[in-house]
Formats: structure tokens, sequence, C-alpha cells
């Protein structure tokens, strides 16, 4: 664990000095990331021991001992990055490690917008707000509504799946193997599949998992089929071991924020995703920086972040 910096209080430069470094202590991170676990979902779920080879994780400290936690992953979900934690001490985690050319800004505050603007070209931006559940909480659909027709989806229903979000330009390239480690229930009606929810992340080694991919058939809409599927691939989660399970969800959508109230989720946190391009394309930016950056007694590197970052 690196040591708190006292404030730098050089007249001539207020900029704050910053503490970088990779970690792989899964139980500090898992420390840092507490504060709340919803909002870093993504990030606690890679510390399991079967994820964590997958991702790469770098801190940062600031001289009041705030902190900020970067991941950069690449696994199943393709490409994947997380920001979490003081604004910016983020930036100056990023400065030095901004991580791969282009992917998938899985989970970012609005508060770090600008720093992340810093240092990537943004696409498809968008807010939401993440939701949590546990099984305290949880209350299950079901009860008069006929779960028989709710059926876990096995791998030869990926051709199904996909012919399914192709009706709504979601992603169609789901293949069996995606199905089965993951958790996803559909209601089938006609032989084909109506409804669905999947997950995005499955960890009961770290007690979470983020619950996605839920799709009604246009046709099939206004009858609390995707409550049904939500609340049984929810139960599953739990039943795994999962005992915190979260979702993020569009804050104008009124119907789907009811829907998931009514099976227990309690808001939290707004979240932005996008797809990003580091805008320093050849990475020789940061390459420089990490080269240049005096090194403290720990051999992290020493960042200065001006205020606002």
């Amino acid at each position: 664990m690196t040591r708190t910096l006292s404030r730098d209080h050089t007249a001539a430069d207020d900029a704050a000095l910053y503490r970088v470094h990779e970690e792989r202590d899964s139980q500090r991170l898992l420390a840092l990331l507490a504060e709340d676990r919803a909002h870093a979902a993504f990030a606690v779920g890679h510390l399991d021991s079967g994820l964590f080879g997958a991702a790469r994780y770098w801190t940062a400290e600031g001289p009041a001992g705030e902190h900020a936690v970067v991941m950069h992953a690449n696994g199943s979900l393709g490409r994947m990055s997380v920001v979490s934690g003081d604004p910016a001490a983020a930036a100056a985690a990023l400065s030095l490690h901004p991580g791969p050319r282009g992917g998938y800004l899985a989970t970012f505050a609005p508060e770090h917008l600008p720093a992340v603007r810093g240092v990537y070209a943004l696409g498809g931006l968008i807010s939401m707000i993440r939701m949590s559940v546990d099984a305290d909480s949880f209350r299950p659909a079901g009860a008069g509504i006929g779960r028989r027709s709710v059926q876990r989806l096995a791998a030869r229903d990926a051709r199904q799946l996909n012919a399914l979000y192709a009706t709504g330009g979601g992603p169609t390239g789901y293949r069996g193997e995606h199905i089965e480690q993951g958790v996803y229930y559909g209601v089938f009606e006609g032989g084909t599949i109506a409804a669905v929810a999947g997950t995005h992340l499955v960890s009961p080694g770290m007690g979470i998992a983020v619950v996605g991919n839920v799709f009604t058939r246009v046709s099939a809409r206004g009858r609390g089929l995707a409550t049904r599927v939500t609340s049984a691939v929810t139960a599953d989660l739990l039943e795994r071991g999962c005992w915190q399970v979260t979702l993020t969800v569009d804050p104008e959508n009124a119907p789907a924020l009811r829907a998931y109230e009514r099976l227990g989720y309690v808001r939290g946190a707004p979240v932005h995703e996008a797809r990003f391009q580091r805008r320093d394309v050849l990475g020789l930016g940061a390459v420089l920086r990490r080269r240049f950056a005096r090194r403290g007694p720990d051999g992290e590197r020493l960042v200065r972040v001006a205020p606002g970052g």
C-alpha cells in the first residue's frame, strides 16, 4: 500500500501530486472499490480468480487520500474499461495508462467526463443509472402469471437469440458458449423467443453479477414479459452466490424503472457508457509520460494534476 502524500505548498504550482501504480492485490482493490460496489460492478467482478488474469488495474492516490481505480480488461466481453473514484485521481491514472486503442468504456461517472474526454474520443455516449438488488430486497415475479413459459436458454438457442436481437438493431454475434457461460432466460411463444434477459458478468467468487441484454419482441411488449425473464435471471444469480445483482437502465424509461423496482431493485448512482478511441493513437504520449515521471518511495510514478482535472 502506498503512503499518503502531504500537499505540496509551492505557491507557484497549486497542482496536486498523485501517486500512480499498477495494483495486483485483489483485496486492496476490493477495499478501494467497496465505496460503491454497484457502480464498480465490472471492476469488482473481474477480481474473481477466473477473470483477474484478463484485467489490469491502476490506482492513483492524492495528497488528502483521495483515490481512483482504472481497469482495462480484455475478455469474453471484448475490450472494456472502467473508471471509478476521485475525478482528479482518475485523470492522473488515465494520463499514464489510457489502455487499449479502442474499446467500450463500460462504466464512468458524470464527474469523470472531462478526464475521460481528455484521453478518448467518445462515441454513442449514453447516460444511465445503476440499480441493484440483493436476496433480502428481491421480490420475484411469478405469482399468478404462469411461469412455465420462462425457460433457461442453452447453446442451441443462439440462432433464435440473435434473430430476436436483430429485430431491435442489437448485437447478433452471440454463440452457444456465450449463453452457456452466462445466465439467459427467455419466454417462448409459438416456438420462438418473445423476450429475453441475460448477463454481462457473472462473478460468484466476488458475489456480484450484472444483468443485461433485456429485450422483448415488439409484438409481445406491454405484457410484463421483460419483468418475468429479468426476475428469472436475478433469482438464478442470487442462488449462485451473487449476493448483489446490478443492472443499468435509462432514467427516462419509466416503465423499465417501475418494473425493476417491483422486483426490488434500488436506484443508485448515475453512470455513463460509451465506445472509445484513444486520442493518442500510437500511445507515445503516455509512454513518454511514464518514462519521465518522477518515482515515489514505493516505485510509483508521481503525476501532477491541476485543480479541476
